[in-house]
C-alpha cells in the first residue's frame, strides 16, 4: 500500500484528524449548538470509507465520529466494524489509524450499547454534560419539563458512564472523557460541581469555552468565561499542576495534585490554536470544512462512488487541504463587525 504523504497546508499544518459527521439530528436542544431537527442526506456507508481511507493515505492517524448524535445513526456499528476490519489488515490504509473515537451526548448509551461499541472496536467515548443538578442539565440541554427531566438524563449520563467503564473503556487511560460548555450566566456556577463529578467519576472533564460557531446561538463575547478563569477558580478548591498542551491538541491538561486525575480547558476564544491545528471536518452530507468557523464548504460527493475513482478523491482533498489559509480564531477581534454566515454546530460536528 502506499506510504502515508504528508499533505501541509498554507501555514505548513498536516492534516492528521479527521471529524465525520454521521448525522446533524440530535435528541436534545443545547442552547450553543441549536440543531434544527431536520433529516439530513447522508453518506452512504461505502462513500464515507472511500473517505476515511483516502485521508488515511494523506497521513490521517485520528478519526472522531461526530454529529448532532451519532448514536442516533443507523449505520454507526456497521461503519465500526468495517473500519476496524480495515485496521487489523496490512494491506488496507485504515491500519494506518491511531484511534478512532466518538462524542456523544450520552443520553442513548447503555450497557448493551457500549459492549456493541467497544466489540466493533471504538478506543474513546467522550460524553457531553454541561450540568451537574437536574435544573442545569435541563436548561442547558433545551429540555422541556425542567428540574425532573434533566434529572432523569443526568442519571442516564452517570449510567452511560458506568457502562462504557463495564465495556471496557478505561477512563484511567483517558477512555471515557467528559466535555462540558461553560456559558456565563447560564451554567457558570456548575464549573465546581462538574469538577466534583468527574473527580468521582475518575474522568478527564474537559472545560469548553462557549464558541461562535454558526449564528443560531446568538453568541456574545460577554458569555465566555475565559480558560484562565476557569483554571483560577479550579486552582482556588484544587491545586493544579500544568501538563501543557501537545502539537495539534485542542486542550491544554493540567493535573490535580491529590493525584484525583485530571483536568483540560479548550480555549479556542481566549487563546487560539490555530497555529497548530491538523483537523479536517467533514458533514453528514459529504461537505469538507477545513475550520470550524468556516463559512465555505467543499462538496465531496462528486468525487465519493462507484463511479469515481480514489486517484480523484485524493486529488480534491489534496488541492483543499493544500490551499487552507483558514485561522479564524486568531483573527476573530480584527473580524468583529463582519457580516458572516458560517456553517451551524450541528451540521459540522464540533
Amino acid at each position: 500500500m502506499t506510504t502515508p504523504g504528508r499533505l501541509m497546508d498554507q501555514h505548513h499544518r498536516p492534516l492528521g484528524v479527521l471529524r465525520l459527521s454521521l448525522t446533524a439530528r440530535c435528541n436534545l436542544s443545547c442552547p450553543y449548538c441549536q440543531p434544527d431537527g431536520g433529516e439530513d442526506t447522508r453518506l452512504a456507508l461505502h462513500q464515507r470509507l472511500q473517505l476515511i481511507r483516502a485521508c488515511c493515505e494523506l497521513g490521517l492517524t485520528t478519526l472522531r465520529l461526530t454529529g448532532g448524535e451519532p448514536l442516533l445513526a443507523p449505520e454507526l456499528d456497521e461503519l465500526l466494524l468495517a473500519i476496524q476490519q480495515g485496521r487489523n489488515s496490512r494491506h488496507d490504509p485504515l491500519q494506518q489509524l491511531q484511534e478512532v473515537a466518538l462524542t456523544t451526548n450520552g443520553t442513548l448509551l447503555n450497557g448493551c450499547r457500549a459492549e456493541q461499541l467497544k466489540r466493533a472496536g471504538l478506543d474513546r467515548i467522550t460524553i457531553s454534560l454541561d450540568g451537574a443538578t437536574g435544573a442545569s442539565v435541563s436548561r442547558m440541554a433545551g429540555l422541556q419539563g425542567g428540574e425532573r427531566h434533566g434529572e432523569q438524563m443526568l442519571q442516564r449520563v452517570l449510567q452511560g458512564i458506568a457502562a462504557a467503564k463495564a465495556a471496557g473503556f478505561h477512563a484511567e487511560s483517558g477512555a471515557i472523557k467528559l466535555n462540558s460548555v461553560i456559558q456565563r450566566g447560564h451554567n457558570d456556577d456548575q464549573l465546581l460541581p462538574l469538577a466534583e463529578l468527574a473527580r468521582q467519576q475518575n474522568v478527564e472533564l474537559r472545560l469548553i469555552e462557549y464558541m461562535d460557531v454558526g449564528n443560531r446561538n446568538g453568541w456574545s463575547a460577554a458569555e465566555v468565561v475565559p480558560a484562565s478563569e476557569l483554571l483560577s477558580q479550579l486552582q482556588q478548591r484544587w491545586p493544579l499542576e500544568p501538563l501543557g498542551r501537545p502539537q495539534h491538541g485542542t486542550a491544554s491538561r493540567w493535573r490535580y495534585r491529590d493525584g484525583a486525575g485530571h483536568i483540560a480547558a479548550v480555549a479556542s476564544i481566549s487563546q487560539p490554536f490555530c497555529r497548530d491545528c491538523n483537523r479536517l471536518r467533514v458533514t453528514a452530507e459529504g461537505m469538507a470544512y477545513t475550520c470550524l468557523f468556516a463559512e465555505q464548504g467543499h462538496d465531496l460527493r462528486p468525487f465519493l462512488g462507484t463511479d469515481s475513482s480514489t486517484d480523484e478523491l485524493q486529488a480534491a482533498l489534496k488541492a483543499i487541504w493544500q490551499q487552507r489559509t483558514d485561522r479564524y480564531s486568531e483573527e476573530r477581534e480584527q473580524r468583529q463587525g463582519e457580516i458572516r454566515q458560517p456553517a451551524e454546530m450541528a451540521y459540522l460536528g464540533g
